[in-house]
């Protein structure tokens, strides 16, 4: 009898999109990506070099209180005689260190969560979904204020109230995305040859349901950056001494009448980084899309 090799359970899986050349070249075909590409980059150099590139301490209250823009202090002086330019600046490093971790911190907990839920089924889907639609009933910002409130203010209990809001999210699309691939040949196949659970999930299920989950991580870092400045504007948010742009927008309520550009300022900073996330979202989305790629 002639004996047939082994197949390998990865040969029955479907293959990859690639090209990530493809991704380049389709931000630069979009005018709307292109600039949230260019506006993301600056924001991200001054969060990577602010303290270097920002032309005072931004806690230095050595200039007069309330100054309009000049070409001394381009941006003004806030109520404290304190340069708005170099607090936006500075400020720039928590707000997109919140968006990033606080968005992996609750990516990995949400999509575990979704991943044996939807594998496993049965009690642990039932105690997996049933704590999920319990969080799904509330504002994901109402539960960041109530944990806040719970663990206290600080930049490391913001990112874990942020992210613990996030998770429901991540684990509906990670859930969703097993149930409809574990039955797939290629999922079958390995438990054929023996893999264990453990590898099936995370070597051959995981990595076929990436798309959505990273749609969705754009999606809530503008969530994340918009959260952490509302709970500064609220005073439960990091540490006065530390400039955030919430923080910036919250001293900013006294003097809206007389000083515009208190408010105006760190207001423009969070719509545009927000629109730039969101304009690189929607190119990802796009090339991520496999009915989009099988088009081109």
């Amino acid at each position: 009898m002639t004996q047939h090799a082994s197949i390998p359970a990865e040969e029955f899986m479907p293959r990859r999109i690639t090209g990530w050349g493809r991704f380049g070249r389709l931000v630069m075909a979009d005018k709307k990506a292109l600039v949230g590409l260019v506006l993301l980059s600056i924001f991200v150099f001054a969060a990577v070099f602010g303290p270097l590139i920002s032309p005072y301490d931004p806690n230095d209250m050595a200039f007069d209180m309330i100054l309009g823009p000049s070409l001394a202090h381009p941006l003004g002086t806030d109520d404290l005689g304190r340069d708005l330019l170099s607090r936006l600046i500075v400020g720039t490093q928590v707000s997109l260190f919140v968006g990033i971790s606080t968005v992996a911190l609750a990516l990995v907990i949400g999509v575990t969560l979704g991943v044996l839920a939807g594998y496993f089924g049965g009690w642990v889907d039932h105690v997996v979904m049933r704590y999920i639609d319990l969080q799904w009933a509330f504002p994901n910002f109402i539960i960041a204020v109530y944990l806040v409130a719970v663990l206290g203010t600080g930049l490391v209990n913001v990112i874990v109230a942020i992210s613990l809001a996030f998770v429901d999210d991540f684990a509906r699309i990670a859930r969703g995305m097993v149930l409809s691939i574990k039955e797939e040949q290629y999922v079958a196949a390995a438990r054929t040859v023996g893999a264990s659970d453990f590898r099936i999930m995370w070597r051959h299920i995981l990595p076929n349901a990436t798309a959505p989950i990273i749609v969705q991580a754009t999606v809530s870092v503008s969530y994340a950056i918009l959260g952490e400045a509302s709970l500064s504007f609220l005073g439960l948010g990091v540490e006065a001494s530390t400039p955030t742009w919430g923080l910036i927008l919250s001293e900013s309520r006294s003097f809206i009448s007389r000083a515009w550009w208190l408010g105006i300022f760190p207001g423009l900073a969070i719509m545009l980084t927000v629109l730039s996330i969101n304009f690189l979202g929607d190119a990802l989305r796009d090339f991520l899309d496999v009915r989009e790629s099988r088009d081109h």
